[in-house]
């Protein structure tokens, strides 16, 4: 099976190029037969890489540790289910994987678009192909999966124990959706700068492939905040890691191009900016593939092994740059905006000040994230940047974010009049008033966490209004019930309404996030029987009784657990566990920590130390002082609650919209809502 899989995988490497020079052979000389050829190629190259994963897979399940990449990330005590998921466990896998999705994702766009978009087909084939070429023959030639050991191990090295958690073994996968979806309407913007058709046409054709790569990524970054949470075992989900950075750059500059092409569609703005933001969001998510896997960086979660694969990244990065300007220059007459920006107080204003605040922040992450390495180049001299440089700069960028959430969507097009103002923006004003307030006179003092709830109430309440205006106008118009007219409402513009949602899940995970203003922390060394009280921030008093540490072995590994007894305001709270894990095969200690997770705030407790862990293991010392870590950490929930919202309002803009809605100028009843006073205004009725 593995040596078919290594057939198939120099095959689909032959085709893939094979079909990328019939793909823009074809279009360029208007050969049809080319043009066929290049897209079978797609669907062999996917089906291919397929079996060459499938026969990944059988190795790991088949414990064949003659293969390197086997021996390196599995052994025979691990789980069937983490020796299926060694797919992408490292660095040669992982690059297998991708290449899966990205096949697959070409096959389905190429056959989404076998009788449409037959102008664009050619080019966006050769495309997706250079890029599967690139991919495999890094595989093929700097990182084989099926490279052969001198010799054949009794058994494997066995899986990092920090990988072996449910959460990380979806939260890779999820983003190379993510990073490999983009590549699709990446291609179709090439097209578009090759074939010269550089309307709104490219940008239509691929909205659903950028909310789904944008789904994915969202998913991917929270999945790994997730991860970061409950297995690292330090009490946080986010650490400005370089890994971590490397997936939220492309999330910036994918979420700015998701705003900015309702200018192109609306008002025919922006259309370099939309192609040069379509590009960047693509050549991120390689440069953090490349991040990821060039050993540059250190990381928790860095798959590096081969520095040689740096240098092919970095030369395929820097074709890609290079013909991208290329292209953006030999079409820049093209770009004419069909209207110019009338008013800094319009809609068009406000995303593109938004997009400008999304790349502000990517710029800083990327150069947080770079420059320890430029300081090493220049001056030999490693410079770390830390948590306290990314905070200092994107919170206040994120503020601004927040705050334009409630003004960009509700803002008249062109030029709002004063009463516009009024009417879309008092009632948001004065909610954010009386909730700053409220904060300041219960004690809430931090000015962060201040401003978050401000600008958050202002937000939440613009969409709250503008779900409660739709419905009530097509509840009037209709006449139906309210529960009905919303649904019915959400059916009709699936798209703003689903962006709503999103926006509102985004309020709800930023203030999660304040909530760190207020965490509280202890950490004391207990004997069995002893108890330590910690309060929380909503006036609760937590007391945490040590009671026992035990200790026996797992699948894989030796337990040791301590149990400690939760008390809340004087009434029992349950059992809270706190392990330390030592994994054989790797010689490796990994910490599971215990969470008593509540609507408003989560308890959490690390097992800090032991003072004789061998005598626990060895049965000598049941009773062991150990020291515990506790953290009671106020709105945690929130930001996988927001999280979830945020899923849910881009499935909602996904989802394919209803036929359209009859129009309602037959019917014998006239409807007043409310004094109109400029065209942005009958939005609600026209919606409705």
């Amino acid at each position: 099976m593995t040596q078919i899989g290594e057939v198939a995988l120099w095959v689909a490497f032959i085709l893939a190029l094979w079909g990328a020079v019939l793909g823009f052979a074809g279009g360029h000389r208007g050969r049809g037969d080319w043009v066929l050829s290049a897209e079978r190629s797609v669907y062999a190259v996917f089906g291919l890489v397929a079996v060459s994963s499938a026969a990944i897979i059988a190795a790991f399940v088949g414990n064949q540790y003659g293969y390197k990449y086997v021996a390196g990330y599995s052994n025979r005590e691990l789980s069937l289910f983490y020796k299926i998921t060694g797919l992408w466990a490292g660095q040669t896998g992982s690059l297998v994987f991708w290449a899966l999705l990205l096949a697959m994702f070409s096959s389905i766009a190429v056959f989404q678009n076998r009788r449409r978009n037959r102008e664009f087909m050619p080019y966006v084939s050769g495309t997706l192909l250079v890029v599967l070429s690139f991919f495999l023959g890094v595989v093929l030639f700097a990182s084989n999966p099926f490279q052969l050991m001198d010799f054949t191990p009794a058994d494997g090295r066995g899986l990092n124990p920090q990988l072996q958690n449910y959460w990380m073994t979806i939260h890779p996968p999820t983003l190379y959706l993510g990073f490999t979806a983009f590549t699709v309407p990446f291609a179709f913007a090439v097209s578009a700068l090759l074939s010269g058709r550089l309307d709104t046409r490219w940008i239509t054709t691929t909205r659903r492939w950028t909310l789904l790569a944008w789904f994915f990524l969202t998913n991917g970054i929270i999945f790994g905040m997730m991860w970061a949470y409950v297995e690292l075992g330090w009490g946080g989900y986010w650490f400005w890691d370089p890994v971590e950075n490397a997936s939220l750059l492309p999330w910036l500059t994918g979420t700015a191009f998701l705003h900015s092409v309702m200018i192109q569609e609306k008002r025919g703005m922006l259309k370099m900016w939309n192609v040069l933001l379509i590009v960047s969001t693509f050549l991120l998510s390689v440069f953090a593939t490349f991040l990821t896997r060039s050993g540059l960086i250190e990381s928790v979660h860095s798959f590096a092994q081969n520095l040689t694969i740096s240098w092919i990244f970095l030369g395929f990065l820097s074709f890609l740059i290079v013909t991208s300007a290329a292209l953006v220059w030999w079409r820049r007459d093209a770009f004419a905006p069909e209207n110019r920006l009338e008013s800094v107080l319009s809609r068009e204003a406000a995303f593109l000040l938004n997009n400008l605040v999304f790349v502000a922040a990517m710029f800083t992450v990327m150069w947080g994230t770079m420059f320890p390495l430029i300081s090493e180049g220049f001056t030999g001299q490693k410079i770390s940047v830390g948590p306290p440089f990314f905070n200092r700069v994107n919170i206040p960028l994120g503020l601004f974010l927040l705050g334009l959430l409630g003004v960009g969507p509700v803002i008249a097009w062109r030029k709002a009049t004063g009463r516009n103002l009024v009417r879309n923006f008092s009632t948001p004003v004065g909610a954010a008033l009386v909730v700053g307030a409220v904060l300041w006179v219960t004690g809430v003092r931090n000015t962060y966490a201040l401003l978050t709830f401000v600008l958050g109430s202002f937000t939440m309440t613009t969409i709250v209004v503008e779900f409660w205006k739709g419905t009530r106008a097509r509840a009037r118009i209709e006449g139906e019930g309210a529960v009905k007219a919303f649904v019915h409402l959400m059916q009709r513009n699936r798209r703003r309404y689903g962006g709503y949602v999103v926006h509102a899940g985004f309020v709800v995970m930023f203030m999660g996030f304040a909530g760190s203003a207020y965490d509280v922390e202890k950490q004391v060394a207990l004997r069995p029987g002893e108890s330590l009280s910690i309060a929380s921030p909503f006036g609760h008093t937590y007391l945490l009784t040590y009671q026992a540490m035990s200790a026996y072995p797992a699948t894989n590994m030796t337990k040791v657990i301590a149990s400690v007894d939760v008390a809340k305001d004087g009434r029992p709270a349950g059992v809270l566990t706190a392990e330390k894990r030592s994994y054989r095969q790797r010689e490796e200690v990994a910490s599971e920590v215990g969470i008593r997770r509540a609507w408003n705030e989560d308890l959490y407790l690390i097992l800090a130390g032991i003072d004789d862990a061998n005598g626990v293991i060895n049965g000598t010392n049941p009773r062991p002082i150990a020291t515990f870590r506790v953290l009671v950490q106020p709105l945690v929930p929130w930001i996988w609650i927001g999280g979830l919202i945020m899923a849910i309002g881009t499935l909602v803009a996904l989802w394919p919209g209803a036929e359209p809605a009859r129009p309602v100028v037959a019917r014998p009843k006239v409807v007043r809502v409310g004094r109109m006073a400029d065209a942005d205004a009958e939005s609600e009725l026209v919606e409705a």
